[in-house]
């Protein structure tokens, strides 16, 4: 979760997720059915932050995107160039209806000199019954093959940080960000000037802050506490 101090009187908070699997309108119908009801200018995934990314650098230009089908009409939909030969770039999000088809288009291009993207970096995708691969996982097969090594989006990224401020007008001292992982959720804060919020009900314990070089600026035991504090 992204709060955002000075936002007045739009909504104090955006829900933030690396998941590029599913669009925004899929979290929104998600946590309508959890009891919570939210527009969509308070969620934003790793797909939007590519998006965004994209608009600015590769305007116009041909993209081969590896990912769901309703990811690749969220793309189109938002104006991205898709095609599926002579691309310049190949974006890899988290495709959980990847095939071998796809991957060998996607090395081929990169091969032959496509620049190569990933919605974000993360391996494994925490799930019900474990972990799954996730777009970090799938980008790795491709650089095995390649050689090639992809330019990261979504946290810890700083294009995740560009992104919240396009989308709100607000500058990176207005941000604070709320989550339980270290090498995502505070890292993005700590690498790009905002406050980092660490919540201690999910994966990082408080031992794990003794060998890491990212530290939060303030901890909580869950994200109760935070509302009670804030």
């Amino acid at each position: 979760m992204i709060l955002l101090k000075n936002l007045k009187p739009r909504a104090n908070n955006i829900f933030f997720t690396n998941n590029s699997s599913k669009t925004s309108d899929f979290y929104i119908k998600k946590l309508a059915s959890m009891g919570l009801n939210i527009t969509k200018d308070r969620i934003l995934t790793s797909g939007d932050v590519t998006i965004n990314y994209l608009k600015k650098y590769y305007n116009g230009k041909r993209i081969y995107l590896m990912a769901t089908e309703i990811v690749e009409k969220e793309f189109l939909e938002r104006g991205i160039n898709l095609c599926t030969d002579d691309a310049d770039a190949v974006v890899v999000a988290f495709d959980t209806s990847l095939t071998y088809e796809k991957l060998n288009i996607a090395c081929k291009l990169i091969r032959n000199g496509s620049d190569f993207i990933a919605t974000h970096p993360d391996f494994n995708c925490p799930t019900e019954d474990g972990f799954i691969p996730d777009c970090g996982a799938m980008c790795a097969f491709i650089t095995a093959s390649t050689g090639k090594k992809p330019k990261y989006l979504g946290k810890p990224y700083k294009e995740t940080v560009d992104c919240i401020l396009d989308h709100t007008g607000l500058t990176v001292d207005d941000i604070v960000f709320v989550g339980d992982r270290l090498y995502t959720d505070i890292a993005t804060a700590y690498y790009h000037g905002a406050t980092g919020l660490l919540v201690l009900s999910g994966e990082t314990k408080l031992k794990d802050l003794e060998n890491s070089d990212v530290k939060p600026d303030l901890i909580f035991e869950s994200l109760k506490e935070v509302a009670e504090v804030l």
